[in-house]
């Protein structure tokens, strides 16, 4: 056995390389799920699912799209929706919680 190959079956599982989003430009017949081949649209699927993101259809104002895609410039629009709403997520928590705490805070007055 090479030094190489001894270096890297030693090494740590935990340092795979890190995902950047060009696997899912990879052609078909490139992608693998258990070491068996996969066409890239199941590949895709899979690498989603992992990101754990789903595909949804859903109908939007056509403004809301404009603005995301004017926004957008080189990323993805979806992103920024995607982003937008998660944001929206954390504000209505925050906005949950600092209302109980002041609500807590008044009654011990």
């Amino acid at each position: 056995m090479s030094r190489k190959s001894i270096a890297r079956s030693s090494a740590n599982p935990d340092d795979a390389p890190e995902l950047t989003g060009e696997e899912l430009l990879k052609p078909e017949g490139r992608w693998k799920i258990g070491g068996k081949p996969v066409t890239a649209a199941k590949g895709k699927a899979a690498f989603r699912a992992q990101l754990g993101k789903r595909q949804v259809n859903m109908m939007l104002d056509n403004s809301i799209v404009d603005h995301f895609k004017t926004r957008a410039g080189k990323r993805g629009y979806q992103t920024l929706i995607n982003e937008a709403l998660r944001e929206s997520m954390t504000r209505e928590s925050l906005e949950k919680m600092l209302r109980r705490i002041v609500r807590e805070e008044v009654q011990r007055k």
